[in-house]
């Protein structure tokens, strides 16, 4: 490109603060604004922004408020400016239905750090962290592609899922979490009352499974609010758990304690790393058809199928308006994609990097 791109980052906290960051290490010029004016300035004096403002013909605005505010400041954006606009929030069902502009196409980065501000901005936190774009029908294939692109090159990997799939999920592996490791620490203040020890027995395990009770609280009542119903049902569904596993030691089933921790286990080993080596990786070329959606499709049907894309590029052709999709899949994973792509009709070829 001979002209410098240009972004916009609406927020300025840790997440804000460090996709400034990372925009600017990789070329950007990059703009931007918070609600505090002080925060801005600052921002700007840290080297996270070149400029306080919004820049009206930016390739793209980054949302980063706190999630009650995104849908009022994404509209906004898309009023001041005339590129994409993307946000950050870890609720994606609410801001998703509100926002009707063809502009917009959700995101949640699942990356942060105990530290909080624009002062603990940091330009590698999506250095191999899982970027969630989640389109919608009306989410034309040239800003899902381009977001996707600029998203990858700030080192994370896309995933692309429906809203309310994400919602489901990140209750999972994020908002219950964190709200098991805040009771688990509460527990152990409690009880540290009593023991004065205990808290200084706090070692290993203990501390790797509360470490993310240290996140700023202060988003998590919106998020709770924003994402109850999938909350509550996984709350259930983890209290029923611990019912069983209570049944479990309260009874001595040694052999069924055993099996339950066996099947943890194995469920741990499976969780996925991504392919390091050319030879562990396969290209997969694919024609996307003239019909909206057809490339966040490709998105979604990896993460269905549980697919790691390594990196990709989208190809457009100049004599007709379909374009050729390039993946890079873990090669395990090659010939259950390839699969998922016949069921769905793409044409494709599959070839391993070795």
């Amino acid at each position: 490109m001979s002209a410098q791109q240009r972004a916009n980052i609406v927020g300025l906290g840790l997440i804000g603060g460090s996709i400034g960051r990372a925009l600017r290490a990789t070329g950007w010029l990059v703009s931007g604004e918070d609600r505090d004016p002080a925060v801005a300035e600052r921002a700007r004096s840290l080297g996270v922004l070149d400029a306080i403002g919004l820049d009206r013909d930016a390739v793209v605005t980054f949302v980063a408020t706190p999630v009650s505010g995104i849908v009022d400041a994404a509209t906004d954006a898309l009023r001041r400016t005339t590129g994409l606009v993307t946000d950050v929030g870890s609720v994606k069902g609410p801001i998703t239905a509100a926002i009707d502009d063809p502009r917009f196409c959700g995101g949640h980065p699942m990356a942060g750090s105990e530290r909080i501000g624009v002062e603990g901005a940091d330009p590698d936190m999506f250095t191999g962290a899982v970027w969630v774009l989640t389109p919608t029908p009306r989410t034309p294939d040239a800003v899902f592609t381009e977001l996707a692109g600029i998203v990858a090159a700030l080192g994370a990997e896309v995933v692309a899922v429906t809203p309310s799939q994400h919602d489901a999920l990140v209750a999972v592996v994020s908002h219950v979490p964190h709200l098991t490791a805040a009771t688990l620490m509460t527990i152990a203040d409690r009880r540290a009352e009593d023991h004065g020890a205990l808290l200084r027995l706090a070692a290993g395990g203990f501390r790797d499974m509360t470490r993310i009770a240290s996140g700023h609280p202060a988003i998590w009542p919106d998020i709770c609010a924003e994402n109850r119903d999938a909350i509550l049902e996984t709350l259930d569904e983890f209290i029923e758990g611990l019912g069983r596993v209570r049944g479990l030691v309260a009874t001595g089933d040694r052999q069924g304690l055993t099996a339950h921790l066996e099947r943890a286990r194995s469920a741990r080993g499976r969780l996925p790393v991504r392919a390091a080596k050319p030879e562990e990786l396969a290209e997969v070329r694919v024609q996307i058809p003239d019909r909206p959606g057809a490339a966040a499709e490709l998105f979604t049907l990896a993460a269905e199928l549980g697919v790691n894309i390594d990196d990709f590029e989208v190809m457009h052709t100049a004599a007709d308006r379909t374009g050729v999709a390039i993946l890079l899949v873990d090669a395990s994973q090659a010939e259950l994609f390839h699969g998922g792509l016949l069921a769905r009709r793409f044409k494709h070829a599959v070839e391993r990097l070795s």
